[in-house]
Formats: C-alpha cells, structure tokens, sequence
C-alpha cells in the first residue's frame, strides 16, 4: 500500500472577530517539541505571510492513522494559537480584507523582490498531498497521467468564495490568486523523469523560478508526487477524502503505465478551462468530463 501525507496550511486569527493574526512565528516558539510522544508530534512551518501556519503530518499507509494525525495536528496547532489568545481557522483566503505581513528570511524575501503585489496579496491556504511512487520515471508517469482528474478534485475542496472583504462569486478564488504565480497551472505531457527534470531546469534557467508551482509535480524533498490543487478543507474529514481520492488516482496511473497505456494527451491549454470551471463553480456548476473534455 502506498503511504501518503498531507501538507494543510491555515490562517491564524482573532476568535473575537476572525481577522488574520501575524503571529506565525511567536506559535513556533511556543512550539517547544515537549510531548508525550515527540515521534508523532505533528511538524509545524512557517509560510509566505505570517498569518498562516502549515501542519504538516507524517507518512502513513493507513486511512484512519492519517486522519487521526490530521485531527491531532489541527488540535496541536489550535493549542498554540489558543495560548497567543488567537485561533486556527481552516480557511482558503480570508473573509476580511487584510493586509499580509511577509515572514522574514531569505527565500520569502527574494519571492517578495521579485513577485511584487503577487507575493504580498498571496494569503491563500492550500492542501497538499503527497504519494509515495518507486522512482521518479513511475512518478512522471503518474503526473501525465492524473491530469485530466485535477479540476474535479479542486472542486470537491473548493473553501474560498471571498477576497479581501469580497464575495468573489468563486467558490475557489485561491485558484485564481495562485494561478498569477509565474509557472502554476497545469503541465503538458512530459514523457519521462529525464524530460521533467530538463523542464524544470529550463524554467529555473530562465532566472524566474527555482522551484516550479505546478498543480502535480515531483516533491523536491521526498520519494513521492505532491498534487497542489485543493483548498484546505473545513472539515477534516473532506481532507482525509482528498488524500483518498488522490491516492487512488495515483495507484490507478502507475498501474496504467506498467501496463503500457499512454497518456491523454489533451492539451494543457484544455485543462486550465477545466480548473477555471472548478474554481469559478465548485460542486454546484457544470464541470469538464474528465474523459471527454467537454461540459457534463
């Protein structure tokens, strides 16, 4: 069975009125790693804006240990804000307008240098899922292969109707907001680990990106592909249903390529249709057929 894990990003806010906190890196102070089980304490990061705390859980191989540390690293992490006199709020953008204070250190600092208002506006709280795969060659593979699944997958998580004090009328606008990172979206068809590699090392010569934001890609850090499409969910619950859904999406790919099917090869340009479909509507509009590409 492969494991998987998840990355959630969350806002810190105030309980008396839910504006977003700065308080990011005073809760990693508090976080002094002294528990009863330290192995299975769940990993806290910082993020772009010190409004946001990411959790971070462990592998697992296993529905109910996942959920059961997504659940834990949301109360371990709502422990520290609680005791700031803040709390986290599962939320993909903010309700409220507000004005983003940027953490300090050199890689956000260099992001703000050059992306200017799009780095400073970027509030947006994500999950991400990562499965693990055998080789970079089975995980490419898998990448050409889940794409046409994506759209979907970021309409079952969509959790951000507002900006900036705003409805937007999305029922993702985080989609939206990414989506003016210079290399987010989906990909074409790669082929292969070696020409992945080369693309990522053609978009890292270009002087505008080190590491690309593409909707799926290879995890620079772990033996595994990291989708980027979802919200973070409200619900846990929804959460622990995405990395379900992404796992079977990613053991179904690797089995298509071990057996020799090829790829969709439907055209990136296609696929950014789909995902604005599920940005713009969610659940509640029509979407594009996976297979077929057209409205269903």
């Amino acid at each position: 069975m492969r494991t998987f894990g998840v990355e959630e990003e969350f806002l810190i806010v105030d309980p008396s009125n839910g504006s977003p906190l700065p308080l990011a890196d005073l809760l990693l102070l508090k976080d002094t790693g002294e528990t009863a089980d330290p192995a299975n304490q769940p990993m806290l990061a910082v993020e772009l804006h010190q409004e946001q705390l990411e959790v971070i859980t462990h592998p697992h191989s296993s529905l109910s240990g996942l959920a059961a540390e997504i659940l834990s690293g949301r109360a371990f992490a709502d422990s520290l804000a609680r005791n700031a006199g803040a709390r986290i709020a599962a939320l993909a953008t903010s309700p409220l307008f507000v004005t983003p204070h940027a953490t300090s250190n050199p890689r956000y600092d260099a992001l703000l240098e050059k992306f200017a208002l799009t780095a400073r506006e970027q509030l947006t709280c994500g999950c991400h899922i990562h499965v693990s795969v055998d080789s970079d060659e089975e995980g490419v593979a898998v990448l050409d292969r889940i794409r046409s699944w994506l759209p979907p997958l970021m309409a079952l998580s969509s959790n951000s109707p507002f900006w900036n004090g705003t409805d937007s009328g999305y029922a993702s606008f985080r989609t939206q907001a990414w989506n003016r990172w210079s290399s987010a979206g989906p990909t074409e068809i790669f082929g292969s680990a070696q020409a992945y590699h080369q693309r990522v090392a053609d978009l890292a010569a270009t002087g505008v990106v080190n590491n690309p934001d593409f909707d799926a890609r290879l995890s620079a850090r772990h033996p595994t592909v990291e989708i980027r499409v979802s919200d973070v969910c409200l619900d846990p619950r929804d959460t622990v249903l995405i990395a379900a859904l992404v796992r079977g999406l990613v053991e179904t790919a690797a089995r298509e390529w071990k057996s020799g099917k090829e790829p969709d090869m439907v055209p990136a340009i296609i696929l950014r249709q789909g995902a604005w479909l599920a940005s713009r509507w969610g659940i509640d509009g029509e979407l594009l057929h996976p297979l077929t590409h057209k409205p269903d």
